[in-house]
């Protein structure tokens, strides 16, 4: 611990999962206030539940929400200034997956889709805003994919809106530099979370076996959570602070 976020607050959506459950833990050990923020409420007060036993003193809240609903992005926004004072950080990474050829993408798909991946972001980014710009410094970190630059088949909606991400990320970087508040995004590659393992074993294989799976990526193996929340943790820090605007891969090497 190093308190690189030391009486910050941040709010992060997707709190109930793999990847910002552990960037909940690693933010509040390097002294962030963070209130989480997902749409199951048994998934998020079991992440608070598990900070809270590895982090001494974790200041974590929780808000089980629908982010796809645009008035819970400001019920967040108010729950974390109510909890901790002020907002100075924004992890969105909340998503949902369809697996549809874009041929049988219907227009209910589509927006489902849009709105929890991307229309989300854009809500509980404009929520924050305020107190960021209040406080003269801020930070946002939008979670994509690297499916968002990268070609396949059968995920063209998602892939779609992760590429959206991208560029709402880059114009408000350029929009918000003169309040001092920088935007920048990850772009994760082959994930070890919850959601796959859950995900193989509906479908018949075992936790092991999708262990065993090699990605195509250079490293040849899975990131674990934790590999994504250490770039999520610089980019909200002020060792960034000339950071903006920009793309980070995390995704093991894939080939473009």
């Amino acid at each position: 611990m190093t308190d690189r976020l030391k009486g910050k607050v941040a709010i992060i959506s997707g709190g109930g999962g793999g990847i910002g459950g552990e960037a909940a833990r690693i933010f509040c050990e390097e002294g962030a206030s963070v209130l989480l923020v997902d749409l199951s409420e048994d998934a998020v007060a079991a992440t608070a539940e598990r900070v809270r036993a590895v982090v001494s003193g974790a200041q974590v809240a929780t808000f089980a929400a629908d982010l796809g609903v645009e008035a819970a992005a400001y019920e967040a926004a108010e729950q974390a200034k109510a909890a901790f004072g002020g907002i100075d950080i924004v992890i969105n990474n909340v998503g949902i997956r369809r697996y549809d050829a874009l041929a049988d993408a219907t227009w209910d798909m589509w927006d489902d889709i849009l709105r929890v991946n991307l229309l989300s972001y854009a809500s509980l980014t404009r929520a924050a805003l305020p107190s960021m710009r209040a406080r003269g410094k801020g930070s946002v970190v939008n979670v994509s994919s690297c499916h968002a630059i990268l070609g396949r088949k059968g995920m063209g909606a998602y892939d779609a809106s992760k590429a959206a991400v991208l560029a709402f990320t880059r114009t408000l970087a350029w929009e918000e530099a003169q309040y001092g508040v920088r935007a920048n995004a990850i772009c994760p590659g082959y994930t070890f979370t919850p959601f796959h393992v859950q995900r193989a074993e509906k479908a018949g294989s075992t936790r092991d076996e999708l262990a065993a799976f090699e990605p195509p990526c250079v490293l040849g193996r899975w990131a674990e959570p934790k590999e994504m929340a250490f770039p999520l943790l610089w980019l909200a820090s002020d060792e960034a602070a000339y950071v903006t605007g920009a793309t980070l891969m995390v995704d093991g090497g894939m080939p473009l």
